[in-house]
């Protein structure tokens, strides 16, 4: 395999390639923005000094005037960049008060002529040249940054961020597939395992995406097996137990008979709640949709129930709505919550309430029995799960209620929320659209 195949294989190598080019860049930047600021300060401040002014002391002097004309000394100072200091027993004066040269500290050097001396202190350079009775110093000024070395500091820093910006948009770019696995992995632990992130890398993230593509694959297969297998046994067991109800009608009447019954009808339910849980399960399942009126249809539905003790009491809307949905599974899906509520409602009343908003039709079922506690509530919805383990069968159920309730609501394109407070009791809301047809649609799209 060729480097370049390697490069473009690997992330890593990439990334590595990418801040190793960002480091050397940046160095040399820096580097070439120093040196020029140093070799700039340096001339200015560390050569020696001109031939100009050892040859023209006596100049400078002389157009400073004995005695000294301050104003012209100030006025040299700045045309020759230099720190002129003038001292006697009546005048004591600086050019430059940011230059702290402090000359009683000064040392001899050399003799320039007979009014000149060179005199160093610090590190400084000092001309001093007495005249008249006044002593002259002249220093060369402590340089600062010119136009020049500011444009090479903004240079610098300009281009220091465009690398930045620039490493910022091929990282970016290189991690772009991450942001689709994350969406692609949600979209797969949601339930959509038709969902395939797509791609075009070859190195590890391409890699990645395959692996997370064939994991879908794999999910999606077993989950396929395991539902035709179920679907298979459920209607395997449909025999038996039909001729099971029909040797039962030739025993006697009596207790025994009655047990066997109830086990076998028992059996039946939970077969018909398994196929109708694997039916809804499929996301291509079409319902069987029809136009009815909500509020009379769920007012027939809850005449089976008129014999309850606590009594099932319908609080209708002010005015009734056409919904498109599936009567038998609504139907279901209504016969299990108040099922649910009259298991758990301790014969106190339940009320069920219908009404409408612009978008969907709200189905709310609430009882004043025992509730369930907060450590429940996440997974009522779950196939199975039964908040109190060892209730019987007559009082629990096998847990596919509320798992078969939320798969209907979801089937129509809405959605169940249960609510519930030790107790109190318990309150079911179910989301339903007005157009089952058009809900499909925005979710297609």
């Amino acid at each position: 395999m060729t480097l370049v195949n390697r490069i473009n294989n690997s992330l890593f190598l990439r990334l590595f390639l990418i801040f190793s080019a960002t480091v050397i860049v940046f160095f040399i930047i820096i580097t070439f923005s120093i040196r020029q600021i140093d070799r700039n300060w340096r001339s200015e401040r560390l050569s020696p000094l001109p031939d100009f002014y050892l040859d023209n002391i006596t100049l400078i002097v002389d157009n400073i005037g004995v005695p000294p004309d301050l104003e012209r000394a100030s006025q040299l100072s700045q045309e020759l960049s230099l720190t002129i200091i003038i001292r006697s027993p009546h005048i004591n004066w600086q050019s430059d008060d940011q230059n702290d040269l402090d000359i009683s500290d000064a040392e001899f050097v050399r003799r320039l002529s007979d009014e000149a001396q060179m005199m160093e202190v610090g590190a400084e350079d000092v001309i001093r040249v007495s005249r008249g009775g006044y002593e002259y110093y002249l220093n060369r000024r402590v340089p600062t940054l010119s136009e020049y070395d500011y444009v090479v500091v903004y240079l610098g820093l300009a281009m220091a961020a465009l690398v930045l910006l620039l490493n910022f948009w091929l990282v970016r770019r290189l991690l772009a597939p991450v942001q689709q696995l994350r969406e692609g992995a949600e979209r797969i632990c949601d339930g959509d395992l038709s969902y395939r992130v797509k791609s075009t890398r070859t190195d590890e993230l391409g890699e990645l995406t395959d692996s997370v593509n064939h994991m879908a694959d794999s999910l999606q297969s077993m989950l396929e097996a395991k539902r035709q297998l179920l679907l298979a046994i459920s209607h395997e067991l449909r025999t038996p137990i039909t001729r099971a109800k029909l040797q039962l009608e030739f025993l006697d009447d009596g207790m025994v008979k009655e047990a066997l019954g109830d086990d076998i009808n028992e059996i039946d339910l939970l077969i018909t709640d398994l196929i109708e849980a694997e039916r809804l399960s499929n996301q291509h399942q079409a319902l069987l949709a029809e136009h009815v009126d909500f509020a009379d249809y769920i007012s027939l539905v809850l005449q089976a129930y008129h014999d309850y003790k606590g009594g099932v009491i319908f609080e209708p809307p002010e005015q009734d709505a056409s919904v498109s949905i599936d009567k038998l599974r609504t139907r279901l899906l209504l016969t299990n919550i108040v099922n649910n509520a009259i298991r758990h409602g301790r014969d106190k009343p339940i009320t069920v309430r219908v009404s409408f908003s612009n978008t969907h039709v709200l189905l709310e079922v609430e009882d004043q029995g025992e509730g369930i506690s907060a450590e429940h509530m996440q997974h009522l919805s779950e196939p199975f799960y039964r908040a109190d383990s060892a209730r019987q069968r007559n009082t629990g159920g096998f847990g596919l209620g509320l798992y078969l309730c939320q798969l209907i609501a979801q089937a129509h394109g809405g959605r169940l929320e249960i609510s519930s407070e030790l107790g109190v009791g318990t309150h079911v809301k179910v989301y339903l659209p007005y157009e089952q047809e058009q809900q499909e649609q925005r979710d297609d799209e």
